[in-house]
């Protein structure tokens, strides 16, 4: 049975946005730790403690189905195809802007296309019922604890971090995917004209390979043929 509720504002959906992505990072990091033993960074973003794909898939989840609240089967089977169309829209959308994928379910049974499958959708039901049941009416409390006066200017400096991080992001994992081109072509920083070695440089001082390895570590290079490689295999190999 449907429950009314109250439109959800801008200001919640950017905070709503903003803490399940840094909730979202600090649960892929310690299932990252509890499946393998190792401590790996799972960010989205370039700066910040950001995972967005679980900042987008929460917000949309609540957006949409606050309303069945009082239904956990509704909100369960809901949560699973939400949850689906979030991440394979959102692994189509990174890859299209980025031209490398952030995860690929490939190799687990019931894939679709390596961008989602069975299983995690299981985790996106169970995730829309305790979203909605238990974690979102303390979290919305807290979001609107912030003071009226001060919302505007607050929101639009947090959106144009975001964005900001976002262009970082995108030009920092293509001056990284552009150091595996450079590398397999055989391009040498010689044969770069003078403005592309000043960008090259500044490329090289903020997104060092270092830096970018640290940061995503499962960023993939898709070869000719179609296949995927880790790009820090292929840095590390012709270092």
């Amino acid at each position: 049975m449907k429950q009314e509720s109250k439109k959800i504002t801008m200001h919640e959906i950017i905070w709503n946005t903003v803490i399940f992505s840094i909730i979202g990072l600090i649960i892929e990091t310690l299932f990252c730790y509890a499946t393998t033993g190792v401590i790996e960074c799972r960010k989205g973003l370039i700066w910040g403690p950001l995972c967005p794909v679980y900042g987008v898939g929460a917000t949309v989840l609540i957006t949409l189905l606050k309303q069945y609240k009082n239904s956990t089967i509704k909100l369960f089977l809901l949560g699973c195809i939400l949850g689906n169309i979030v991440e394979y829209t959102l692994s189509y959308m990174l890859e299209a802007m980025y031209g490398t994928r952030f995860w690929d379910y490939s190799y687990i049974r019931l894939n679709l296309n390596g961008r989602i499958c069975i299983k995690y959708s299981m985790f996106w039901g169970i995730l829309a019922v305790l979203l909605i049941k238990l974690i979102e009416p303390p979290i919305n409390k807290l979001i609107n604890k912030i003071p009226q006066s001060k919302r505007k200017i607050i929101d639009i400096a947090v959106v144009t971090y975001l964005a900001i991080d976002c262009i970082a992001t995108v030009w920092g994992i293509q001056a990284y995917q552009k150091r595996v081109d450079n590398q397999i072509n055989k391009i040498s920083k010689q044969q770069e004209g003078n403005i592309q070695k000043i960008k090259t440089k500044i490329e090289d001082t903020l997104f060092s390979n270092e830096k970018m390895k640290k940061t995503f570590p499962n960023l993939r290079y898709v070869d000719s043929t179609k296949q995927q490689h880790y790009i820090k295999e292929i840095l590390e190999a012709n270092e």
